[in-house]
């Protein structure tokens, strides 16, 4: 059983950073892909960004050159540093680990508001 753990979040005022953390625990083959999907109210989920183990990476158009991706594979770690932080940026963040099969976290709130 494999099971993500989700740390960081909050409220940050535009133009401000965060960090997401996520630790993966449990059986992992060593092959995978983890990242960070996110979902606005009244909207469908959507990749933020992700990273594979060998450490190829993919954003979404609209947080490139703002929001950085990092991983520990030693850890199963995962990690999102956001920086200019957008009032659209504003959405339940979920860590997402690819493995054979797609885990998921229970979600951490980003709100960007003044």
């Amino acid at each position: 059983q494999v099971q993500l753990a989700e740390s960081g979040g909050g409220l940050v005022q535009p133009g401000g950073s965060l960090k997401l953390s996520c630790a993966a625990s449990g059986s992992i083959f060593r092959l995978n892909v983890m990242g960070w999907y996110r979902q606005a109210s009244g909207k469908e989920r959507e990749l933020v960004a992700t990273m594979t183990s060998g450490g190829s990476t993919n954003y979404a158009d609209s947080v490139k050159d703002r929001f950085t991706i990092s991983r520990d594979n030693a850890k199963n770690t995962v990690i999102l540093q956001m920086n200019s932080l957008k009032p659209e940026d504003t959405a339940i963040y979920y860590c997402n680990l690819v493995a054979i099969r797609s885990y998921w976290g229970q979600g951490t709130q980003v709100t960007v508001s003044s």
